[in-house]
Order: C-alpha cells, then sequence, then structure tokens
C-alpha cells in the first residue's frame, strides 16, 4: 500500500480525528492529527518518545479535550462529550499503567469493568464470558492482583476492557515492563481480539511487535501524523527499520517528514 499522510473517512470508519490539536495548558502537543481507524482492524501509532501518541488516545478517550480539529465517532462529533459519556459510548481505554487493583481479586477487578451497567445479571453474564476469552480470569479467579506477574496482570486488564463490549479499545503500551514471553502472549490476545471483531487503536514502543499484529499503522512525529500505511508496509520500510524497529532507533526523520 502506497503511503499517505491524510485520513479520510469512509463507511466502515469507526473513528475519524481531522486536524485534531491538543495539549496541556497553553503547549500543544498534538499539532493537526489526521487519522482513520476502521471497524474491525488493530492501527497502531509508532514514534519517538513526546510524539504525541499518548496524547491522542487520551484525547479520543476524553481526558484530554481537542483545543480544534474534529474527532469523530460513529460518525458522531465527540469532542464535548465527558470522558463517561465515551465510555457509555463504546470507547474504552487500557492505560499504560498497570491500572488494576492489587488487594481485589482478579474476579473483582474484572467486575469493575462493567461499572456503568446498572443490570448486575448482565454484568455477571460478561464476565463469565470474558473468562471464557481469557483463561487467566477463571483460572486466577480468587487470586489478588496483586499476586499476579506483569503478563497476568496485563491479560486482565485487557478481559477487563471488554465489560462494556466496546466499539473501540485504545491500548497505551501494552507490553512495557514485559519479559519476550508475556509480551508475546498479549500480541497474540491483541490479535484475538481483532478476529472476533473488535476495533483498536494501539501505541506502542515496541514498534516491531505492534506493527506485526497491525492491519494499519502511522508513524506520530512532533504531533502529526508523518507517514501511514499498513502493518507490513512499515515493517517493510527501510526508514522506519532504521529509526524504530532497531536497537539504534534515535527519533524523527527529515526524511519521513518530506515523503
Amino acid at each position: 500500500m502506497a503511503a499517505e499522510s491524510t485520513a479520510s473517512e469512509t463507511p466502515t470508519t469507526l473513528l475519524h480525528l481531522s486536524a485534531v490539536t491538543a495539549g496541556y495548558g497553553a503547549g500543544l502537543i498534538l499539532k493537526g492529527v489526521d487519522l482513520a481507524v476502521t471497524r474491525g482492524e488493530i492501527v497502531c501509532l509508532i514514534g519517538p518518545n513526546g510524539a504525541g501518541k499518548s496524547t491522542v488516545l487520551k484525547t479520543v478517550s476524553g481526558l484530554l479535550r481537542n483545543a480544534g480539529g474534529t474527532v469523530l465517532f460513529n460518525g458522531e462529533d465527540i469532542g464535548r462529550l465527558t470522558s463517561r459519556e465515551r465510555l457509555a459510548r463504546g470507547i474504552v481505554h487500557v492505560p499504560q499503567d498497570r491500572s488494576l487493583f492489587p488487594t481485589m481479586t482478579v474476579w473483582e477487578n474484572v467486575i469493575m469493568g462493567g461499572f456503568i451497567l446498572s443490570n448486575h445479571a448482565l454484568v455477571k453474564q460478561r464476565a463469565e464470558e470474558v473468562a471464557e476469552i481469557f483463561p487467566i480470569v477463571a483460572k486466577r479467579r480468587s487470586a489478588a492482583a496483586g499476586s499476579l506477574s506483569g503478563g497476568e496482570q496485563k491479560q486482565v486488564e485487557l478481559a477487563r476492557s471488554l465489560m462494556l463490549d466496546p466499539a473501540l479499545i485504545l491500548l497505551d503500551e501494552p507490553s512495557i515492563g514485559l519479559d519476550p514471553k508475556s509480551r508475546t502472549s498479549v500480541f497474540a490476545s491483541i490479535a484475538n481480539l481483532a478476529r472476533d471483531g473488535r476495533t483498536v487503536l494501539l501505541v506502542e514502543q515496541n514498534a516491531r511487535s505492534g506493527l506485526a499484529v497491525a492491519h494499519m499503522a502511522a508513524v506520530l512525529e512532533a504531533g502529526r501524523v508523518a507517514l501511514t500505511g499498513t502493518g507490513q508496509s512499515l515493517l517493510d520500510d527501510p526508514e522506519v527499520a532504521r529509526l524504530y524497529l532497531g536497537a539504534s532507533a534515535q527519533g524523527p526523520s527529515a526524511a519521513l517528514a518530506t515523503r
């Protein structure tokens, strides 16, 4: 697929960011982001630290309001909605830091994922369904979440994210701090989410692993999308490989900015 620098909306587009700006205080981190996410696909954002990758996720989930541009979800401009309202519409954000309650059991943590649901029978049903998808939930059901390994905790976080039957899952650095075996397991679970029809917007510093599971991907540099393409096309791109896929990856490149 040929690289593109703009995103366009189609009937299958679930999320569409157009000229989005956002930041903290007077400083803008996102400086005109254009990005489209198609239903049922995994889209991976890669780029140097400080490029704005996590800020994109926060802007979509409502933890941060966009200062300019539009954020369309299911064709609706959600820029003025609260994070809870976006959650109710099916946008679930799994943050970078471990977010389980360590002294609560695995089962209790999963149940917490359905906290906005008033139907307790539905919450229990969803939890049982999630336990079938993520066996660690059933296996360690009564264990304190803090007693699990890093990889196991991430699996439980992914399980909890399904409690609201989300239309879009935002994953921020799911492999951070994990050993290679756990990282492989987590990315296999992410790939399975898409095979089950889920849509995932993924931020991943381990670019090779992220691109390997992604249908589409984008390189974010200095608050703008510098390059888009399929996950495989970016894996095969020599400039992307030099900057982000090797041990010597350093950061932004004028070469990408001019393509």
